[in-house]
C-alpha cells in the first residue's frame, strides 16, 4: 500500500509518500481500501509537531489523518455485520493518509446511498466535533441563539447545520467576503464578515442580550469577546487555537505562539459563577475510547442525513500524492468547506 509518513516535525517536505506492506486486520477489525481521505487543520498541527495526542499515542514517524471512505477488502477474525466489498466511511485515531486502513469494525459505517466517497470522507470529524460541542456539552433547544466563529470552515459548516437541525438561530462569523455565501448555504441566519464590519458592533446589533452558545476555535484573538457576548447561562465552547499560528506558514512561529499564549484569557470561576456563564473545552482525539458515544453520535447524525437535515459539505478534491497542496490550502486561511484527498 501507499501511505504518507512524517518522520519529524516540519514543513510540507516532511509529507513523504512511501510504499509499505499491507496491514492485516486484527480480531474484530476490518481493512478498508480507501478511495477518499478527509483533511483537517489538525493534520497540519500534527505535521508541525504541536498536536499533543499524536505525540502521546503514536510519536514519530506518524501517518496523519482521522477519516476515510472506501471498500472493505479484508475482515479480521470475529467480525460480523460488515461484508467484504461494502462501501463504508470511518474514523481512525491517526493513520488515514493511506491507501489501506485497518480499524475496529464499530468505527466504520455504511455510505449514505446518495453520497460520493469524497462526501463521506469529509463527514465524520467535523460533524462529530459539532455534535459533541452542541449535543453532548450543550442541550440545544429551539430558538436558542448560537454564534459560530469560522463558520465557512469544515467544523463551522457542520456545526451550523446541526444547530439549524435543532431549531436554533445561527450567527456565523467569517474572515472574508468570499466565505459569506458558504456560511449562508449551511443555514446561518446572520453572517458577519470580519474584514468588512466591526465584530463587536455587529454582534451587539444581532443579539443585544447575548448568545446562548458560542463556538470558538480561534484562541486569543476572539475568546475574550466571545465570553463577553454570552447571555446569562450561556456557554463558550473552545475546540482549538488556530490564530496562534501564522497564516500561510508551514512551521510554527514560536514567538507568536508565546505571545498568543500570554494573551489568552484566563477565566475566573468566581466571576463565571456570578455572571452565570460557562467555558467548556475538548479535543475529539481524546474521546476515541468512548465507543458508546461514537455510536450515539453517528446514529443521530445519520438519521438527520436520511431526513435531509444534514447535507454534504462543499468540497475541494486533491490527488492523494499532492497532499502538500491540501495542507497549504488549509494553512492559507482562504479555503472553505472541506478538503479531501482522492486515491
Amino acid at each position: 500500500m501507499q501511505a504518507i509518513r512524517i518522520a519529524r516535525p516540519g514543513g510540507h517536505e516532511q509529507l513523504r509518500l512511501l510504499e509499505l506492506p499491507s496491514p492485516e486486520p486484527a480480531p474484530g477489525a476490518v481493512r478498508v481500501a480507501t478511495r477518499a481521505i478527509g483533511v483537517n487543520y489538525a493534520d497540519c498541527i500534527v505535521r508541525m509537531g504541536l498536536y499533543a495526542s499524536a505525540k502521546e499515542y503514536v510519536g514519530w514517524p506518524i501517518t496523519p489523518g482521522f477519516e476515510f471512505s472506501g471498500e472493505v477488502d479484508a475482515l479480521g477474525p470475529g467480525v460480523s455485520g460488515v461484508a467484504l466489498g461494502a462501501r463504508v466511511f470511518g474514523l481512525t485515531l491517526f493513520g488515514a493518509y493511506a491507501t489501506q486502513v485497518c480499524v475496529p469494525a464499530q468505527q466504520v459505517f455504511a455510505l449514505p446511498a446518495s453520497w460520493t466517497f469524497a462526501q463521506a470522507a469529509s463527514f465524520p470529524t467535523v460533524f462529530l466535533t459539532g455534535w459533541y460541542a452542541l449535543r453532548e456539552l450543550c442541550k440545544l433547544r429551539p430558538g436558542m441563539r448560537v454564534l459560530i466563529h469560522s463558520a465557512a470552515g469544515g467544523v463551522g459548516c457542520a456545526a451550523t447545520q446541526i444547530a439549524v437541525a435543532c431549531g436554533c438561530e445561527v450567527t456565523g462569523v467569517v474572515g472574508g467576503s468570499h466565505k459569506v455565501a458558504t456560511a449562508r448555504a449551511s443555514g446561518a441566519t446572520h453572517v458577519i464578515d470580519r474584514s468588512q464590519a466591526d465584530l463587536g458592533s455587529a454582534l451587539g446589533a444581532i443579539a443585544p442580550r447575548g448568545f446562548d452558545v458560542v463556538l470558538d476555535a480561534n484562541g486569543a484573538s476572539s475568546l475574550a469577546q466571545s465570553y463577553a457576548r454570552l447571555a446569562p447561562a450561556g456557554r463558550l465552547i473552545v475546540y482549538g487555537f488556530h490564530t496562534l499560528l501564522s497564516r500561510g506558514q508551514q512551521r510554527p512561529n514560536y514567538l507568536k505562539l508565546l505571545w498568543g499564549y500570554l494573551r489568552t484569557p484566563r477565566f475566573n470561576p468566581f466571576e463565571m459563577n456570578q455572571k452565570n456563564k460557562s467555558v467548556l473545552a475538548f479535543n475529539l482525539s481524546y474521546l476515541f475510547e468512548r465507543t458508546w458515544l461514537l455510536a450515539e453520535a453517528m446514529a443521530e447524525l445519520l438519521t438527520w442525513v436520511e431526513g435531509g437535515k444534514i447535507r454534504p459539505l462543499p468540497l475541494s478534491e486533491v490527488p492523494f500524492a499532492e497532499v502538500a497542496r491540501a495542507h497549504a490550502a488549509l494553512e492559507s486561511g482562504d479555503s472553505v468547506g472541506k478538503l479531501v484527498l482522492v486515491a
